[in-house]
């Protein structure tokens, strides 16, 4: 941080920037877009930066130094590009492109396609529960490490192009009944 005497100069209009955005005073778009008109010459992006520049060398020194946090870093990674993955292929219109240029139509269909992701993720939980519950009551020996590798992701029985039933849809369904008594696991 070779301008160090300008970053503690800066640091109140830092702070009354974050309390404004935090209070709700100031839209982070606005910020940003202040921020980005001609933005290097401009003192609040000076400090902002260097900010930056130092928590990003925390997060990676913490990083290199923890294994523990490599560790967890790697599982969450891969939980949301597992995520990621599956609400691309549930979004096989456009190949998964979001064509308007308009952000508010960007927004919902990024919404819709979340909530539809949920929505299946859900349906597919709610079997393979129902699955689990049957092969206990069976008498199947199902311990936790089974069901650890076990992900709501699953493509295998998503029928995304038909076979749709809508003749039932006026009934509305039973109710969830989100326990799973595996007895002493």
């Amino acid at each position: 941080m070779a301008s160090a005497p300008g970053c503690r100069a800066g640091w109140p209009t830092l702070m009354r920037v974050a309390l404004s955005v935090r209070e709700g005073t100031v839209s982070s778009v606005t910020l940003l877009r202040r921020l980005n008109d001609k933005s290097h010459k401009n003192q609040v992006y000076k400090a902002f930066r260097e900010v930056g520049r130092a928590v990003r060398t925390i997060v990676l020194l913490r990083y290199l130094s923890d294994p523990v946090l490599r560790e967890q870093i790697a599982r969450a990674t891969n939980k949301a590009e597992a995520y990621n993955g599956y609400t691309k292929w549930l979004h096989f219109g456009s190949h998964g492109y979001l064509r308007s240029r308009d952000p508010e139509l960007q927004e919902k269909a990024v919404q819709f396609l979340d909530l539809v992701a949920s929505s299946v993720i859900f349906s597919t939980a709610v079997d393979m529960t129902h699955t689990l519950q049957t092969m206990a009551a069976d008498g199947w020996a199902i311990r936790a490490e089974d069901l650890a590798p076990i992900s709501p992701h699953r493509r295998d029985d998503v029928l995304r192009f038909g076979d749709y039933d809508t003749t039932t849809l006026h009934i509305p369904p039973g109710t969830y009944d989100a326990g799973l008594d595996l007895g002493a696991i």
